[in-house]
């Protein structure tokens, strides 16, 4: 009986109603512009790949955001998508381990439900889940929850992407 460092992989799961059609909120959702708009206060950029407009299937981006007073760099590539019903981004290259995203959109009373499942793995074993559980799950939940704020509100508010 071994110990499992899966106990220690955070699943951050959010459920959004918005007020718009499907199309809209899955466009938004993969919108590079709108996701530098909603994470502004970490000064995050996309610096290579795709660097504007809607991210599509095999398509990569990397980011450049300060967290926790350090400047990082992400790099994630679209590996599942499904107009305009879901896609999967996943960090090819980064400071965690493993970072997985899957955003799932429905129809739902004249609206739309976006679901998001956020799984991570940072790094350095036992001391890296402590991490996750202390700190690291409640900021990564944080900047969802803006993320899929400036979503609603922008679906909301405009009649075209």
């Amino acid at each position: 009986m071994g110990f499992d460092y899966t106990d220690f992989m955070p699943r951050i799961e959010l459920l959004t109603e918005i007020n718009a059609p499907i199309e809209k909120c899955f466009d938004l959702a993969r919108s590079i512009d709108l996701h530098m708009e909603s994470t502004k206060q970490t000064g995050e950029k996309a610096i290579s790949g795709k660097t504007n407009g809607l991210i599509g299937l095999g398509e990569t981006v990397t980011w450049r955001a300060k967290h926790f007073g350090i400047w990082q760099t992400l790099t994630s590539k679209i590996t599942e998508f499904d107009c305009p019903n879901f896609f999967v981004d996943e960090m090819v290259k980064g400071t965690f381990k493993s970072i997985r995203h899957e955003h799932h959109f429905s129809a739902a009373d004249g609206g739309t439900l976006m679901k998001d499942i956020f799984v991570f793995e940072s790094p350095l074993g036992i001391l890296g889940g402590w991490f996750n559980q202390l700190i690291l799950t409640c900021y990564m939940t944080r900047l969802l929850e803006e993320r899929n704020r400036v979503i609603k509100k922008t679906a909301e508010q405009r009649t075209s992407v």
